[in-house]
């Protein structure tokens, strides 16, 4: 830093050296102390990042401990009132809850089989899973009910389609 800031000539005089080879040095080591000061301030950066990341876990596990912990008391009451909402529970996959909640028609995201297994599931046992009131939870159901028997109806006509259409080929 101090060869940088005496003045050129004066340097140049002190080293026996042309000004414009210490013009080059006085520029090299700017350019140096310029990269270690980038490197200070990344590694500053980096540990901010690192130290933000260490934060938004802690808060994120703080936050998981919350959630499952309502959830936990809520499961132990709603099993006290009913054997069958447990294994009913279970039936259904966090995906398959996920795509319930979130897709504004659920019934035309999910396969036949997830659609048998929502229709299999007890209403009150599907409500709760949802955090929905039982009317909503029977509304989905119907509708997954619908979709299944249009989907059915659906491969049975092709099937008579097909039926019909090997009958035509075998005639003269």
């Amino acid at each position: 830093k101090v060869l940088i800031d005496v003045p050129r000539s004066d340097l140049a005089e002190e080293l026996a050296q042309s000004e414009t080879k210490i013009q080059v040095l006085q520029d090299t080591l700017q350019q140096v102390l310029d990269r270690r000061e980038e490197e200070r301030q990344s590694r500053q950066l980096l540990e901010l990042y690192l130290k933000a990341l260490k934060n938004e876990d802690s808060i994120l596990s703080k936050v998981a401990e919350s959630e499952t912990v309502p959830r936990k008391e809520m499961d132990v009451v709603d099993t006290g009132t009913s054997s069958t909402s447990t294994s009913a529970k279970t039936v259904l996959s966090d995906q398959i809850l996920a795509a319930l909640k979130e897709k504004p028609a659920p019934e035309l995201c999910l396969d036949s089989q997830d659609l048998e297994l929502v229709l299999k599931e007890d209403t009150q046992a599907l409500a709760l899973a949802l955090r929905w009131d039982k009317q909503k939870a029977e509304a989905l159901q119907r509708a997954c009910d619908q979709e299944l028997s249009r989907r059915l109806q659906q491969v049975q006509t092709l099937h008579s389609l097909r039926s019909t259409s090997k009958g035509k080929k075998t005639l003269p």
